[in-house]
């Protein structure tokens, strides 16, 4: 409907309504029935209707979308035939002897009550207030502002397959009220019970501002009663505008896993990254594509994206195109770490202030069957990014690491660590500070276990777990992306620092959320032990026996005491590493890292 017909059809409805209210107000206090009004009391009524108009335009009555109707509309109706009414009374108390005062008080109460007894009616048909047969009786978990939002939107959109049908909260002043005709049954710890009680067949948790741990306690309910459990979105999502409060998600292992956000320098970032030319290598991978993102909201001049796969980098380029469009340059280089005269050319043609360095290969058990190509990009790429940076005076040089270069049972592994120490000698000989930031798996990478996991639930199982006591530590990826460029403002020169990655999570049992967020119980799916591959460990390490002496310089963020470096070795491996043969190579790179230590004894 054209908003001319709707503005027509209104007017000339509210016109029969003002009549009618004067009509029957005069009725009400005349005993005599008489069809014919006083002359001046007919002319107090088109008063009545030109004043109705002229406050209905100026207060904008006839702009409201009443199906969104609310507390606002009902005062706007209110202002409306409040000032209308008194108007007509001044002109009567100007123009005539006689003012309907009464009659006018009484036309005040049915004016407002057939007013917005039609605004009702509107809302209810445009709303579709029945609820269709084929809705999922919901349960909205929270019964303040978000909520009642959630409530809201679910009651009033035609497309959505969920229908609330009773709150719960931990308020107990809430308790026996009603949200919307909803009731408000419970606390969360009876969660079970509700479900049970009221028929439920989905649960929505709907309080944005939880933290990890309590989301945790509550999903834990909400699986006792086995119910497909989703959640809104994240408070700090939500304000940025990347989400609203109705797009709804299933939960997460990110979700229960994940720590409190770390509330981060903002001061000592800005003088890092602000105005300055940033470089990021591995810019298409998922640690830097998200310190991509991150490094943005900081307000770089320009932000150079280097990787080698032309696919994801020009992924990652139309991401931020199309987020920031502020004037920050967007450039991109394809290029190969390996490739030392290459790195030497972007340096010079861009002059970073910072670079964070995340190009790596990553992958455990394909590293352990390619060990050159592990030494040529992780190694080697690592020093030629590093001395480009040294010959063009960047200010600081970041390097992403991983725990698993701590006493390193894998080539992976080994290469990282003799990346840290490439680092940790530049820093020695370099203008520019050097640092390293060591922190375990992310969330969601393209290397995690949890992509892995989904598709096998999606294919019906089992889900491979390789050991029953296989732990690691965890963190998400925006997390760990926001303590890399942290740990960049606080460099010094030299450092490793250790990202704080919480409490170690059990393989097996991540498995067993993933099946139940999934849906699915345990018997459905299965899970099947296929034992530990090469160069895995059962547990992960942040720090080695010389590091452990480190001291906590920011929340979360950890500086290991450094070791000395065998520089010597490291040489000798980059420069004969093309004539050893890969299991004399393997063997040579694990004895470097380890600092001749015995190795690290897996058992299967």
């Amino acid at each position: 409907m054209s908003y001319r017909t709707r503005f027509s059809l209104l007017a000339v409805l509210d016109s029969l309504i003002v009549f009618t209210s004067v009509y029957l107000s005069y009725l009400f206090l005349h005993s005599e029935f008489s069809a014919i009004l006083p002359l001046t009391l007919i002319f107090s009524s088109f008063t009545l209707l030109f004043s109705y108009h002229i406050f209905s335009i100026y207060f904008k009555l006839y702009k409201k979308a009443w199906e969104y109707a609310s507390v606002g509309e009902v005062f706007c109706i209110f202002k409306v035939v409040t000032f209308s009414i008194i108007s007509t009374l001044l002109v009567q108390f100007i123009v005539s002897e006689e003012v309907y005062i009464r009659i006018f008080i009484i036309a005040w109460m049915l004016h407002m009550l057939f007013i917005g007894g039609t605004r009702f009616v509107w809302f209810m048909l445009r709303k579709g207030y029945k609820k269709s047969a084929q809705k999922k009786r919901t349960l909205i978990i929270g019964a303040g502002s978000a909520g009642t939002m959630v409530a809201r939107q679910l009651l009033q959109s035609k497309e959505t397959d969920l229908y609330p049908v009773a709150f719960v909260d931990d308020n107990q002043a809430k308790h026996k009220l009603e949200i919307f005709n909803i009731p408000v049954v419970a606390a969360t710890k009876e969660i079970e019970r509700v479900v049970e009680d009221y028929d439920i067949e989905h649960i929505i948790i709907a309080i944005p501002s939880l933290s990890r741990k309590e989301i945790h306690a509550i999903f834990e309910e909400c699986a006792k009663a086995k119910i497909k459990t989703q959640i809104v979105p994240m408070l700090e999502d939500i304000i940025h505008g990347r989400v609203s409060i109705n797009e709804f998600h299933d939960v997460s292992v990110e979700d229960l896993l994940g720590r409190e956000p770390v509330q981060l320098d903002d001061k000592g970032i800005s003088e890092t990254i602000t105005g300055k030319t940033i470089l990021v290598t591995g810019a298409g991978g998922s640690i830097g594509s998200e310190i991509c993102r991150q490094a943005m909201n900081y307000k770089p001049t320009k932000i150079v994206l280097l990787g080698h796969g032309e696919n994801s980098i020009y992924t990652i380029e139309m991401e931020l195109h199309t987020l920031y469009k502020d004037g920050i340059e967007i450039v991109t280089e394809i290029a190969d770490v390996q490739d030392r005269n290459r790195m030497l050319e972007v340096m010079e043609k861009h002059r970073p202030y910072i670079v964070y360095h995340a190009a790596a290969h990553k992958h455990v058990p394909l590293m352990e069957r390619s060990p050159k190509e592990a030494v040529k990009n992780n190694v080697i790429g690592t020093k030629n990014v590093a001395e480009a940076a040294d010959v063009f005076r960047v200010n600081t040089f970041v390097m992403v690491s991983t725990d698993k270069a701590v006493n390193p049972t894998s080539v992976m592994g080994a290469t990282k660590r003799i990346a840290e120490m490439v680092v940790q000698h530049m820093d020695t000989v370099s203008r520019t500070r050097f640092v390293t930031v060591r922190f375990g798996n992310v969330l969601g990478s393209r290397g995690s276990v949890i992509p892995l996991f989904k598709k096998q639930i999606q294919q019906g199982g089992p889900v491979t777990v390789t050991h029953p006591d296989m732990v690691r530590y965890f963190m998400t990826i925006p997390e760990a992306s926001r303590l890399v460029i942290q740990a960049g403002a606080l460099a010094r020169g030299g450092e490793i620092f250790v990202l704080d990655m919480g409490e170690p999570v059990k393989i097996v049992d991540l498995a067993t959320r993933l099946i139940t967020l999934s849906g699915y119980r345990i018997d459905d799916i299965g899970i099947a032990y296929t034992g530990v591959r090469p160069g895995e460990k059962l547990f992960e390490e942040l720090l080695g026996e010389e590091e452990v002496h480190s001291k906590q310089i920011y929340p979360k963020i950890y500086v290991g005491k450094q070791k000395e470096v065998d520089r010597t070795s490291i040489l000798h491996l980059i420069e004969s590493f093309e004539e050893l043969e890969s299991e004399m190579l393997r063997v040579y790179i694990l004895n470097i890292a380890q600092s001749r230590k015995k190795l690290y004894q897996e058992a299967n």
